[in-house]
């Protein structure tokens, strides 16, 4: 593994970010060979969500390591940010806010640890892709940030997609509908050119917030990139490719050079997604892998489909629609993407009302700032949000089901939600929040704190 390039913040490096996490207990270190067919999977799901990262040393039929988990532990990201866990969607949403206001672009420099190698024959069977879930059609890219440019205006845009492997150079890619590489694309087709992209493997958390920031918060028509600049405190380094006009991470682990074949199709699927259900079946675009670069001793990076995308995800949803209430809805104070909700459906809204309407209008905005949501909670300032005993309590007690509940029919939605054939279903809000102005009868007791010091108490050890 090649240790951090010069000048490079941690942040922005994984290899930094690894040996970071090893020096203060956060990395499991699988020594044993283990089967990238479902048996990495397996094994990183034993720490699933739990205070450390986990890198498989020894990945059959392949000489790179493997690495997973950076995203399942906020409080592991709190750390690596130098952040409060309760202030990392703050944060997120301060750097994409300073970035709207002062946009920082990437810099392409002559080259970078991403060059140290170019592979003489592209074979995708070389690096080491697992196949994570039971049915999952074969393995799958699923942490790479796709770099390409808008085939009119040569602006970039960044995004994560997956990638099937099909053949040893070619990968199947889903794209949803109304994301901007869809855009891009439908703009590459009616020219009838292939569109080049390149596929970046392990990077640092920046750029991945920055690949997934939604539309809302990176409009088409912005480079996007210019956000990870602002989370790494300097310029996002690029390296210029020798096929085409799109650029590669200068310090990812592996870029893949690839062209999308206009018109070309491949069956793609099933694949164990972000809602826990597998996703269908379908033609979609074909690609075809023209070159792969990667650094000397690399490191291959795979996100397993849970907690790593609830909170990879959540964050950056939290941070938008934080970003956008408190501009609209007075007394808006926090917003949870909860687990249950996949990280991406069920938003928890923190208020302290001003006046009688505004937890319904928070609920409003909130489905407006974040279209792929299907529930919206909005509960008082005394709520914990992270807490689902304690939202539960709300919406037991505080939720009136004749006045308190909003349904929007045929409605535009996630199309990998199962509720939402062909991206059109129903959604619906609660607000459980106490009427306003506030009665005594909604109180909620607390007990007053008390200190142990001083005080002689004989706790025994259960037997």
């Amino acid at each position: 593994m090649t240790g951090k390039p010069s000048g490079v913040p941690v942040i922005a490096d994984l290899g930094t970010i690894i040996e970071w996490l090893d020096q203060r207990g956060r990395l499991v270190r699988v020594r044993s060979e283990v089967d990238p067919v479902h048996q990495l999977a397996g094994v990183a799901a034993k720490f699933e969500g739990g205070p450390r990262a986990v890198l498989f040393e020894k990945v059959r039929g392949s000489p790179f390591p493997v690495f997973t988990g950076l995203y399942w532990s906020r409080a592991l990201l709190g750390e690596l940010f130098g952040k409060p866990e309760a202030s990392l969607p703050q944060h997120v949403a301060e750097c994409i806010r300073d970035w709207q206001q002062q946009p920082v672009a990437p810099v392409v420099v002559r080259t970078g640890p991403v060059k140290e190698v170019t592979e003489e024959q592209v074979d995708l069977a070389v690096l080491p892709v697992p196949t994570h879930a039971e049915l999952d059609a074969g393995p799958y890219f699923d942490a790479g940030v796709v770099i390409t440019k808008d085939p009119e205006t040569g602006i970039r845009n960044a995004s994560i997609q997956r990638f099937q492997v099909v053949g040893k150079d070619r990968l199947a890619i889903n794209i949803d509908a109304g994301r901007h590489l869809e855009l891009c694309l439908a703009k590459a087709t009616a020219r009838t050119q292939t569109l080049p992209f390149t596929l970046n493997i392990g990077v640092g958390p920046g750029l991945h917030f920055a690949a997934a920031a939604p539309a809302e918060a990176a409009p088409f028509g912005t480079d996007e990139l210019g956000i990870a600049s602002r989370f790494h405190g300097r310029p996002l380094e690029l390296v210029a490719s020798s096929l085409t006009d799109v650029e590669m991470v200068a310090d990812a682990m592996f870029a893949l050079e690839c062209e999308i074949m206009p018109g070309e199709v491949h069956a793609e699927g099933p694949f164990a997604e972000v809602t826990g259900y597998y996703a269908t079946v379908a033609p979609r675009p074909l690609v075809r892998v023209r070159r792969i670069h990667r650094r000397s001793r690399p490191v291959f990076q795979t996100i397993i489909s849970g907690g790593e995308v609830f909170n990879s995800v959540g964050l950056l949803g939290e941070a938008n629609v934080l970003a956008m209430l408190q501009k609209q809805v007075p007394g808006v104070r926090d917003v949870y993407f909860s687990h249950g909700g996949c990280g991406f459906y069920h938003a928890v809204v923190q208020i302290a009302q001003k006046r009688a309407g505004w937890a319904k209008q928070a609920l409003m905005a909130t489905f407006a700032a974040f279209p792929p949501l299907k529930m919206v909670t909005v509960v008082d300032d005394d709520v914990d949000i992270r807490n689902p005993g304690d939202v539960e309590w709300a919406m037991a007690t505080r939720l009136d089901p004749k006045h308190g509940i909003l349904v929007v029919d045929n409605v535009f939605g996630h199309g990998l939600n199962p509720t939402f054939p062909d991206y059109l279903g129903s959604k619906v809000g609660f607000d459980a929040t106490r009427p306003f102005p506030h009665t005594p009868n909604f109180t909620r007791a607390r007990v007053k704190p008390a200190s142990l010091d001083g005080v002689d108490i004989d706790v025994p050890e259960i037997r």
